[in-house]
């Protein structure tokens, strides 16, 4: 999972440097392989999407898959700017693009701060450019969001899990929030990577500082937050 570690790797390129990608997007399989729902919908009525980037996208899916009552889940590519872009080219550096999971969920379920929970205690997201060993603009830490109601919520738990973070003595977060882009279906074998292979590699744990859920927190000014 290590590729490029030079410091152009560890920077996004202009959409004039990315690479051209192609027309073609990649064939996935028809169903979940644990859930046995559709991988590319039609999803039911009321049916939501959320996005996360926490490393490598294999561990995302498999933690975000623990939550109950999720209706789907895969795995892709998004933020960057390179079309249907293979493996290869993401972890090249010269896509843009972040490996990401995606959720799908009936909201009266399923909460969207626990799906925040899951994401910020499972990786470390003050690490910019990587997590642990994975090193690359792929493997940043970003919640794409699909509503404004996401961005609200995504933005308010940054700030309260920012308060945790610091009072246990981590940094800064690094987390992009920006509003969903493009999303582009990762290979098929990268679906359901780790319950196909249980001892596969996976960079993902608790962080040691828990997240508190959704509380009373000011309300945030402003469309995003970057690094």
């Amino acid at each position: 999972m290590l590729f490029g570690r030079d410091r152009k790797a560890l920077e996004l390129p202009s959409p004039g440097e990315a690479l051209p990608g192609r027309d073609q997007p990649v064939s996935v399989p028809e169903r979940h392989l644990v859930l046995g729902t559709p991988l590319r919908g039609p999803w039911p009525e009321g049916a939501r999407q959320a996005m996360f980037a926490m490393g490598c996208f294999w561990g995302t899916e498999k933690f975000m898959l623990r939550v109950p009552s999720v209706h789907s889940t895969f795995v892709g590519y998004s933020g960057g700017h390179t079309p249907n872009p293979t493996y290869e080219e993401v972890c090249s550096g010269r896509t843009g693009h972040a490996e990401v999971a995606v959720v799908v969920y009936d909201p009266s379920l399923v909460a969207y701060d626990d799906l925040l929970k899951v994401f910020w205690e499972n990786h470390d997201p003050t690490q910019g450019m990587r997590q642990g060993n994975d090193i690359g603009t792929q493997y940043r830490s970003a919640i794409y969001t699909y509503d404004d109601e996401q961005h609200e919520l995504a933005l308010r738990s940054c700030d309260r899990y920012q308060h945790a973070l610091s009072a246990a003595r981590y940094g800064a977060i690094t987390t992009e929030i920006v509003p969903a882009g493009p999303f582009y279906y990762a290979e098929p074998y990268h679906q359901q990577y780790l319950a196909r292979n249980p001892n596969g590699y996976c960079n993902h744990g608790f962080c040691q500082v828990a997240y508190g859920g959704e509380a009373s927190v000011p309300q945030r000014t402003g469309a995003s937050r970057e690094p």
